[in-house]
């Protein structure tokens, strides 16, 4: 990140002559973290408290453990974001916290914990929506000439808990969000993306969460000796004529994650995955680079054509929505935009349309409060502020609703 200080307006430098310093608070499942951020674009400290360790044993985010670990980290991360950053108390300009959505308990730790601070500092408080913040995590890795460069963009959200795609406007004149207009266009109808790769990843006996284990050993195998073909939603946008407001790009991956059961049923798995899970159970620590030896060939082309078929299916369906909306970029976003095969598929195809595309780094894709406060400041800029009796709301939407089912967030790595 660039260290020289961003010019703001001059309305702007004279209500934050501090710096336009915001703390920002993310507890929405199963990370702790709080960051500091400058004028919604320096990064001054972010920080993170996994609690991998704690869910691996049960293959998916518990949420009773989920909240009593925030419970015990909120303090510490918050002060050690302030003492990276080398700020105090005093000098911060406000308070974001993510509001929603996500799991209710552990949304309302930081909820409550950002409350308290605020009152007790007499400082602005701001809630943010988890989306929004995935969506600002690209802005924020990009710079701000991609903000004012791009009045319409077209955003990819892709987690464990979520897969929705929405058409991002900059309006200036609206005051809504900062200037920053939503319109969700598709969302999934049952499981994220994100979601089967972790329940891929458990009935395989690998390890969690599944994403970076699937995207690490789907290279060891060939993607085309699995033939998987994902549930064909009917899709509004098909048809001709239809106003562009009412396009619809809805997704569904239920059915590969049950083709891949059916796969290791047929073919009969279990005694291999009961070794490779057994094995793996065995080591500290252990990672795909231990798996690898324990996975047969045939087991390898599963994962590379189970991961091939979920990035075809993002792929297809997002740049049909960029060629129907007339957008101007795309923004990928989420845990998911780290893994390695959807990055160079996604930029191969943007480069084949000659239509840019932008990911955070992979520090910013997964859960953080740095993209939290990225994503509040345009909103304290334009004055919206959060009232002290903010609660959480774990089913919070982001824009207008997609058609069909949007479903609750999803708990990463539940059993199918």
């Amino acid at each position: 990140m660039s260290q020289s200080r961003p010019p703001l307006s001059k309305a702007a430098d004279r209500r934050y002559p501090g710096g336009g310093l915001i703390l920002a608070i993310e507890s929405s499942c199963d990370e702790t973290a709080a960051a500091v951020v400058e004028r919604g674009r320096r990064i001054l400290s972010s920080i993170v408290a996994s609690q991998i360790a704690i869910h691996a044993p049960y293959g998916g985010v518990v949420p009773e453990l989920a909240s009593r670990e925030h419970l015990r980290n909120i303090v510490p991360v918050v002060r050690a974001a302030l003492d990276k950053a080398g700020v105090g108390l005093p000098d911060l300009d406000a308070i974001a916290v993510t509001e929603g959505p996500g799991l209710a308990g552990a949304l309302l730790v930081g909820v409550a914990y950002a409350k308290s601070l605020a009152f007790a500092l007499g400082k602005p408080l701001i809630g943010v929506n988890h989306l929004q913040g995935h969506i600002h995590a690209v802005l924020l890795a990009q710079g701000e000439t991609l903000n004012e460069s791009y009045a319409r963009s077209l955003a990819l959200v892709v987690s464990g808990g979520h897969t929705h795609l929405y058409l991002v406007r900059r309006d200036m004149t609206r005051e809504e969000d900062g200037g920053f207009h939503y319109r969700n266009v598709g969302a999934t109808l049952d499981d994220a993306a994100g979601e089967a790769f972790d329940k891929v990843a458990k009935l395989l006996g690998l390890g969690y969460p599944g994403g970076p284990w699937i995207d690490a050993l789907a290279p060891h195998g060939d993607p085309s000796s699995v033939a998987f073909t994902l549930t064909q939603v009917k899709q509004k946008a098909h048809r001709p004529g239809l106003p562009r407001s009412e396009h619809r790009f809805p997704f569904s991956f239920s059915g590969v994650k049950t083709a891949v059961l059916r796969f290791v049923q047929i073919h009969d798995l279990y005694p291999s995955i009961e070794r490779r899970r057994e094995a793996l159970s065995a080591l500290d620590m252990a990672s795909p680079s231990d798996a690898l030896p324990l996975c047969d060939a045939k087991t390898l082309g599963l994962i590379a054509s189970f991961q091939r078929a979920v990035v075809d299916d993002l792929k297809r369906k997002t740049f049909q929505a960029a060629e129907a909306l007339g957008a101007e970029i795309i923004l990928v976003s989420g845990g998911v935009a780290a893994n390695r095969e959807l990055r160079e598929r996604f930029t191969a195809e943007a480069k084949r349309c000659n239509l840019p595309i932008a990911f955070p780094s992979v520090a910013l894709s997964t859960d953080n409060a740095a993209m939290i406060g990225a994503a509040a400041w345009p909103k304290l800029l334009a004055g919206g502020l959060a009232p002290l009796d903010l609660t959480a709301d774990p089913r919070l939407a982001l824009g207008g609703a997609a058609s069909g089912h949007v479903p609750a967030p999803a708990l990463k790595g539940a059993t199918p």
